[in-house]
């Protein structure tokens, strides 16, 4: 059976946890500091290279502004999946907030989300993170870019633009995704698709199934999953299928709809539920209350339609990233912070933690257990798993 590597970040510290999947345990093993903090790590496609977009910016680090945001390429021990540095890490011009590769990870899709940008980056022969390769077209990001992906016919890039809630008298600025053309580096032909002119349209985080031309976007701002048609290279104008990410146990404070994964199998998808704000009680700031589980959804083999058939407690607060590991057994989440929550005897502490949860042949998640991580005054911002080539 192959071995597979977890990795998670907290501040600019990147762990490697050995994982069991038979067992469902983490085996926490080295740690590699980069140049900040991490945003977002993407695996080469050999599997024998990571690459760690980091900043010193922006949140989940401080609130402060900095100057220090750059691409690393790590390389993996293809035995024990233990990370170490690999060349001379890419300075980019801001706060990065996700990455990833091409199909053939020949270069690196670097988005940017204030101000909103998309950048594309060679990937060496060695492995290691390149320039930058410059745009014959103009590329129009939207307003917040928060996630941009290849397709997987490697013809197409998305970058999925959140756009912001009205707030502090501001009018609502419209969400969008905006889909390229993609060959050889370069991106053109740019369409937006932006139902409602975006209006009411909060895009987040996509997943795309594994055989069959459907785009699962989960809408933070809106607490849906809409199901986007891609045949022939192009989005559908508007959702073929949409369904609420909540159970019904939301309220309390801001509730946010996050990551989203298509299985394996393409048989079932997952969304994660957020909620993490605080309120002053009794001369405390605690947990304000909300829905934090992963929201299961049954596809239809036909049309790609989503029926919820679950929505699990995460047993965490705020979880920022979960992953399904290769074989499709064992979904990993991961919750960025400590929060204060009150309970009968007044205020505890929740820490921040990974929980483990079994997949069912039926698609549902059967809790097995949580490790508590310690993050100090950071932020157990980023975690994915890694199948190792070795």
């Amino acid at each position: 059976m192959p071995k597979t590597a977890l990795y998670a970040s907290i501040g600019p510290e990147l762990t490697q946890y050995d994982l069991d999947v038979e067992a469902a345990t983490l085996a926490r093993r080295g740690t590699v500091r980069l140049p900040a903090n991490v945003h977002y790590v993407w695996p080469h496609r050999s599997r024998r290279f990571l690459y760690a977009a980091t900043s010193d910016s922006a949140s989940g680090v401080g609130g402060f502004v900095g100057n220090t945001h750059h691409v690393s390429a790590l390389r993996i021990d293809p035995g024990s999946g233990a990370l170490s540095l690999h060349a001379t890490p890419v300075p980019l011009p801001t706060r990065p907030i996700h990455m990833s590769t091409d199909i053939p990870s020949d270069y690196i899709l670097v988005a940017f989300s204030n101000p909103s940008g998309l950048r594309v980056y060679r990937v060496n022969p060695d492995g290691s993170a390149g320039a930058e390769v410059a745009q014959q077209a103009a590329v129009d990001p939207g307003i917040y870019a928060h996630q941009v992906r290849a397709s997987l016919d490697g013809r197409q890039v998305i970058l999925v633009a959140r756009g912001h809630d009205a707030a502090g008298g501001k009018p609502e600025e419209p969400g969008a995704l905006k889909l390229f053309d993609w060959a050889g580096g370069q991106l053109s032909g740019e369409k937006s698709i932006a139902p409602n002119g975006g209006y009411g349209f909060g895009p987040r985080h996509l997943d795309f199934h594994p055989t069959k031309p459907w785009v699962y976007v989960s809408l933070e701002r809106q607490n849906r999953l809409d199901v986007f048609d891609m045949a022939e290279g192009r989005l559908s104008a508007e959702p073929v299928f949409s369904a609420t990410t909540l159970g019904g146990s939301g309220g309390g404070g801001r509730q946010a709809a996050g990551t989203v994964h298509v299985h394996p199998n393409g048989r079932f998808v997952y969304v994660a539920n957020r909620a993490s704000a605080l309120v002053e009680r009794n001369g405390w700031r605690v947990f304000a209350g909300g829905e934090n589980t992963l929201a299961v959804y049954a596809i239809d083999p036909g049309t790609g339609k989503p029926t919820a058939i679950q929505f699990e407690d995460t047993r965490g607060y705020h979880c920022r990233t979960f992953h399904i590991d290769p074989s499709g057994r064992l979904l990993v989440a991961a919750h960025i912070q400590a929060v204060p929550v009150t309970d009968g005897a007044g205020v505890t502490v929740a820490p921040a933690t990974m929980s483990l949860f079994r997949i069912g042949d039926d698609g549902r998640l059967s809790y097995i257990r949580k490790y508590e991580v310690d993050v100090g005054a950071a932020s157990l911002w980023w975690m994915g798993m890694v199948e190792l080539p070795g």
